[in-house]
Order: structure tokens, then C-alpha cells, then sequence
């Protein structure tokens, strides 16, 4: 049992007083002041800390049904290439990430490939090359999605050490909606049509093949997806499972934790499974126009902070609600009084 600390509900009530005081109509700055509150709760303190260390982890591994089935627009030996543009600083998220002063990480969890050449710490946690094609077999091997889950705690644990007061969740997967799709679908009970979406840019005749891919696992998976770790190795993946620990280990660690897209957000369905309060310590940082993300965010109670069309991954969107969950401290932060006014 991972014990999880429920944020302070006596900061979050006096946050509210303080916003309803500050020099403006009530509520004017609308989800501001739920975020200040928010942000408040979580840090047991009015105003909350500065968001100073803002901290991502791309996951990155290949998954099989990017292989025969061609539920992707780009081959899956993309995700190797992949991790070294991060290590190059010339991805999305790390473009991004540096508007906000983010760092960013990638750690190997299953890519296959070796990645020759590649800093010993990126592949300090690997638990396999590739997870399993999840329409024909099963994603991992018994025991492995508990070593990814317990990988991804590690992970957020030497993040928090080294001083982060924000964690994101990136990823990198050539075939991640896929697995995605299905993880949702299994935890929720919703069909494959509903949740499964283009990822990369697929025609629909390579949406349809993502539908037939996501029916077969679930048919495949039937009866296995009530026990979370048995729903990772069925139909997940070492990433999944990674970004799972990370997002409970995060809240164990009364962290705030900003999901990214489509990915988090079904690792999150599935990480509320093994620990239930940890979703009290997530905000979902963006509106992926993957279908399979809107069902998990629902589920898990939570709005998107914004919504830009974006479908990268890697973090990307979540990163751009920094400045937004900055601008809320401020608000509480720095404003004056209306009992102040002379």
C-alpha cells in the first residue's frame, strides 16, 4: 500500500478567502483562482511556493504494434532516433520546455534498440526492448510491469530529490495511442471505435486498422484487466507502467504532477487504480485531440488547462501550462487587497 498525503484543505479554504479579497469583481480571473487555490492546497501554504524547478521525464520505449499492424504513420525505429534529438536538445518539448525554463529528461525504458553511444543514465532503468504486440500477446512479462512501475517511482523520487516542485510526464513511442486506446478502453469499459483516434495523422483506413488492433486486444485481454499490474503486462506497456509509478511517487511525494496527453492521461486511469488519492496531486495540463484522452480525463475529474489542438506528446502541451499555473501564484501572490484601497 502506497500511502498518499491529501493536500491541505484549510490552505485551499483560505486561498479562497484571499482571492475573494484581492482588488477585483468575485471570481473575475476565473480558473485562475481555482488553480492559486489548487496550487495552495497542495503546498499547504497562502500564497503556494514559486514553481521554480519545473521537471520532464520522457518515457521512451517501442511497442509491437507498431510492427505488422501499421497503426502509425512513421516507422517505429523512429522512437531510437527519437531519443537523441532530446539528447540533442532539438525536440518539441525541449524547444518548449525552454520558454518556461523546464528541463528535460528521457529516460530508455524499452526502446528497441541498443542506442549505442548513449549516456549510461538514459538507460540506467530499461526493462526490456519493445513491449509485446498487445492484438496477438501480451505487452510484457510477468513481473515486468511491476519493475517498470517501481523504475518510475525511482525516477520521480530523483527528480523531487534533486528539487523539482513540478513533475510532467512525457513520452515517446512510435504506436503509444494504440496502447493508450486500449488501456482506456479496458479500464473504463468503453468501445474501441469511441476512444481510438488518428495519433501520428493516419487515414481512416489507418484509423480503422487502430480499431481492429485495439477489439483484438481487448478480446485477447478478456478477464485479465481488473488487477491493474495484470492490465499493464496484458495491454500496457514498460512506459505505461514507468509513467505510472512516477505520476503515484509524485503525489507520495506531495508533488504536483501536469499530465501531458493522450499517454499520461491513460497511465493516470490506471496509476488511480493501484493508488486512488494520488489523482488528488494531477492537473491535466492540455486538451489532446485524441478521443481516448477526453474519456480518461472525465473519469479522473479533471479539466484541461488549455486547449491548443496539440497532439506531439513528449510533454509538450503540458509544458505550456507553466506560465499559466505561474500566473496563478501571482495572482495571489501579488495582488492587493480590496480592504487596502484608499
Amino acid at each position: 500500500m502506497i500511502e498518499i498525503p491529501l493536500p491541505d484543505s484549510g490552505a485551499h479554504a483560505d486561498a479562497l478567502a484571499r482571492l475573494d479579497a484581492l482588488v477585483k469583481p468575485l471570481g473575475a480571473l476565473g480558473r485562475l483562482e481555482e488553480l492559486a487555490a489548487w496550487l495552495c492546497a497542495a503546498h499547504g501554504t497562502v500564497p503556494p511556493r514559486p514553481l521554480d524547478d519545473v521537471r520532464v521525464v520522457v518515457f521512451a520505449g517501442d511497442h509491437g504494434v507498431a510492427g505488422a499492424s501499421a497503426v502509425s504513420a512513421y516507422p517505429r525505429e523512429i522512437t531510437a532516433a527519437m531519443v537523441r534529438v532530446f539528447l540533442a536538445g532539438k525536440s518539441g518539448v525541449n524547444v518548449l520546455a525552454g520558454q518556461v525554463g523546464a528541463r528535460v529528461r528521457v529516460v530508455d525504458i524499452a526502446v528497441d534498440d541498443d542506442l549505442d553511444g548513449v549516456p549510461d543514465e538514459v538507460r540506467a532503468y530499461k526493462i526490456r526492448r519493445g513491449s509485446g504486440a498487445i492484438d496477438v500477446e501480451d505487452a510484457l512479462e510477468a513481473g515486468e510491469a511491476e519493475r517498470a512501475f517501481e523504475a518510475g517511482r525511482a525516477i520521480a523520487d530523483a527528480e523531487i530529490d534533486a528539487g523539482a516542485d513540478l513533475l510532467i510526464p512525457g513520452d515517446m513511442g512510435i504506436g503509444n495511442t494504440t496502447v493508450a486506446s486500449a488501456l482506456v478502453a479496458a479500464v473504463l469499459g468503453v468501445p474501441a471505435e469511441d476512444v481510438v483516434g488518428t495519433g501520428t495523422g493516419v487515414d481512416e483506413a489507418g484509423r480503422a486498422r487502430k480499431v481492429a488492433v485495439v477489439e483484438a486486444a481487448l478480446a485477447r485481454a478478456a478477464g485479465r484487466t481488473a488487477e491493474p499490474f495484470s492490465l499493464l503486462t496484458a495491454l500496457g506497456s514498460a512506459c505505461a507502467a514507468a509513467t505510472a509509478g512516477f505520476l503515484v511517487q509524485g503525489a507520495a511525494r506531495g508533488v504536483p504532477v501536469l499530465l501531458d496527453g493522450v499517454y499520461s492521461g491513460a497511465a493516470a486511469l490506471v496509476a488511480r487504480e493501484i493508488a486512488p488519492d494520488a489523482a488528488r496531486w494531477w492537473l491535466a495540463g492540455h486538451r489532446s485531440t485524441e478521443p481516448s484522452q477526453a474519456f480518461a480525463l472525465k473519469a479522473l475529474g479533471l479539466a484541461p488547462i488549455l486547449d491548443l489542438g496539440l497532439r506531439l506528446g513528449e510533454g509538450s502541451g503540458a509544458v505550456q501550462a507553466v506560465s499559466t499555473l505561474r500566473a496563478a501564484r501571482a495572482i495571489i501572490a501579488e495582488m492587493g487587497l480590496l480592504a487596502d484601497l484608499a
